[in-house]
């Protein structure tokens, strides 16, 4: 979604209706959606939140990328709002077969699916089936290259407001393959967007990104200098899937060494940061294994806050499609 289709995802009536970039989401609408992530949060141990908001609607998953934790809480989480979900991946998809993609789309739309919720490896996907789907369709991206994951932007969001609201006064470090990756795009836009006081881009100079797709952020290529006083420090894993030359990028050990999160380095922080990964995670490369299960992490949280809000967008949208 590199051209701006912000007005895209919004109804006549200003609703929300497709998902596609948190660009052009305003603090007020991002606030809402995470108060309303909230409130499908239960307590370890506790039954899950559940409601009928979407009983007869049919959700239809379209993973043409390989997905975990995306795939699972979408399907967990449209299954407890009480709708049909169906999942479609690329390996029983009939475009692997040469189908074009708005062949698929008009054959789920004939199969009255409401929502369609797509991961693909293209750029601009979710918002080109956005702009053909017929108007009673809602569109969410479930991550679109190395440009967009909306949702995982928003989990980012409301577990960081979960350990410190005040998002003016924290210092963020996002750290890695930042150039290829969609979660720091999303991340950084509600970040930005909600008035953080200083977002830090770290990574190796060979995996730096674009300043003008990272506005107001400070790029840094010293691991020391980028968490130095942090409040959040999230680590990303190369995208290797994305990367045509590796030449420049550290090797492994490297790699560990100089960007990967370990005890030495988290010193820097602040004693009460918390550590976070969208996943997957690489063990003793970006992240040292005893962090990432330890008192500072919050990379399970993350987790139970992705069903949550992901059951907040679509809650959202099935109250449009009745308001219609």
């Amino acid at each position: 979604m590199e051209q701006d289709d912000t007005k895209l995802q919004f109804d006549p009536h200003g609703n929300l209706r497709h998902l596609l970039s948190l660009r052009g989401l305003d603090a007020k609408l991002l606030t809402e959606l995470l108060d309303d992530a909230e409130r499908y949060l239960t307590t370890p141990g506790a039954l899950p939140a559940r409601n009928q908001s979407l009983a007869g609607r049919t959700i239809g998953n379209l993973f043409f990328e390989p997905s975990t934790r995306t795939r699972a809480s979408f399907d967990l989480a449209g299954r407890r709002l009480g709708a049909d979900v169906l999942n479609l991946d690329v390996n029983t998809s009939s475009r692997k077969k040469g189908e074009s993609i708005l062949d698929t789309i008009y054959t789920l739309e004939a199969m009255h699916v409401d929502v369609m919720v797509v991961r693909d490896a293209g750029d601009g996907v979710p918002a080109y089936i956005a702009r053909n789907v017929k108007d009673h369709v809602s569109v969410l991206n479930a991550g679109e290259s190395d440009v967009s994951h909306p949702t995982q932007g928003l989990l980012d969001l409301l577990t960081i407001r979960q350990h410190n609201p005040d998002f003016k006064n924290l210092v963020v470090a996002i750290v890695g393959d930042i150039q290829h990756s969609r979660v720091a795009r999303s991340a950084s836009e509600a970040l930005q967007t909600m008035g953080v006081g200083e977002l830090r881009l770290v990574s190796p100079p060979a995996l730096a990104p674009d300043p003008e797709r990272f506005p107001g952020a400070r790029i840094v290529d010293n691991i020391v200098d980028g968490l130095r006083d942090a409040d959040v420090v999230m680590a990303l894993r190369i995208q290797r899937e994305r990367i045509g030359n590796l030449d420049g990028v550290p090797g492994i050990d490297e790699y560990f060494a100089k960007y990967g999160i370990h005890h030495e380095n988290i010193k820097h922080a602040k004693a009460d940061v918390i550590i976070m990964h969208p996943g997957p995670m690489n063990r003793g490369i970006e992240i040292e294994g005893t962090l990432a299960d330890g008192p500072r992490s919050v990379i399970t949280k993350q987790v139970t806050n992705g069903v949550a809000v992901r059951m907040a967008v679509l809650n959202r949208i099935g109250k449009m499609m009745g308001a219609r």
